[in-house]
């Protein structure tokens, strides 16, 4: 076994929600991460959003040692490079540019690379997975969609209903991605999307990241690597090996408040989640620092070094340059 191989490689995680500071930073450049989707705004207004990203702002100037902004594929490769971690700054919501189409190409000139459309439930786009009625993608949301594809943001539809996320899909000139799911044949959740719905966006040349939350693998809170890598192995049989990264949905630090304002609707209104009692983080991956376990695990199944490469960040950086090439 190359025990190497994890410092060799480009790795890219494609969704991040902590509670963030130079701890967890030094965690995730010690374990070896090149680039990640990092969540700055999921309820929060453009007031509130802009004071995230002003907070970001302020610590790439006080952690550069330790972090780089990421605005091309070229920053994730030059953050290999530097030995630090490229930050990609994400939404897991479209509230933040309120309803100012506008905004969004203010926000993709800040940094903003990555917009999950809907967070759980009801916005001015479209439905959530968790919303009772699903009606799709509204007219407000195809100009969205429409203005995400011009100025080169990826249109993320993690926590998107299946009738929205659909007809995202269907009316997006640019490839799409589920950027931290797995497959409802692995475990039946409502975050989760059937096998069919995994091809539906990888045959329009869109992209999947595979979560290793144990809330949404079969065995829950006993979770370990071994059951992350049957999970990871159904969806590339799935989708196909180059279709495939990692999305990990890792919390590392969240607190009980932060975490039950997700659970519910606009952060404040109805409970739409229950609380869970889950971990946040797989056995034998508990912290960031720990990233080189999963390669590892991988070496040990007897994946290729090419097929290890590529799942762990060699697609993600392929397709991110893809969809932000204008």
């Amino acid at each position: 076994m190359n025990e190497d191989l994890h410092s060799s490689l480009v790795v890219i995680d494609g969704l991040i929600i902590s509670n963030w500071s130079r701890e967890v930073f030094e965690d995730m450049q010690r374990g070896g991460i090149t680039a990640a989707n990092c969540t700055c705004s999921v309820w929060e207004n453009n007031r509130d959003t802009m004071i995230f990203i002003a907070r970001w702002r302020r610590w790439f100037r006080e952690h550069e040692d330790l972090i780089r902004p990421v605005r091309t594929a070229d920053d994730i490769r030059k953050a290999k490079e530097e030995n630090r971690v490229g930050i990609i700054l994400g939404w897991q919501n479209t509230a933040g540019f309120e309803d100012r189409l506008d905004f969004i190409e203010l926000y993709k000139d800040m940094g903003v690379g990555v917009m999950q459309l809907t967070y759980n439930t009801q916005n001015l786009v479209g439905a959530g997975c968790w919303e009772e009625n699903d009606s799709g993608l509204t007219g407000f949301g195809r100009e969205v969609v429409d203005e995400m594809n011009r100025v080169g943001v990826l249109i993320d539809l993690a926590h998107v209903g299946l009738k929205t996320a659909d007809d995202a899909i269907r009316h997006s000139k640019k490839p799409c991605a589920y950027t931290h799911v797995s497959s409802k044949t692995v475990h039946d959740h409502p975050r989760n999307k059937t096998d069919d719905q995994l091809r539906f966006i990888v045959d329009r040349g869109g992209f999947v990241g595979m979560t290793t939350y144990p809330f949404l693998l079969p065995k829950g809170a006993d979770t370990d690597l071994d059951d992350c890598l049957d999970a990871m192995e159904h969806m590339i049989n799935v989708c196909g090996e180059a279709n495939v990264g990692i999305g990990t949905d890792f919390g590392q630090n969240a607190t009980e408040e932060s975490l039950d304002r997700l659970r519910q609707d606009k952060g404040y209104a109805r409970r739409v989640v229950a609380a869970r009692g889950v971990p946040l983080e797989t056995k034998g991956l508990n912290k960031l620092s720990q990233f080189p376990r999963l390669t590892q695990t991988m070496q040990k199944r007897g994946w290729t070094e090419s097929r290890i490469a590529a799942v762990m960040g060699e697609n993600w950086l392929r397709f991110l340059g893809e969809v932000w090439d204008v």
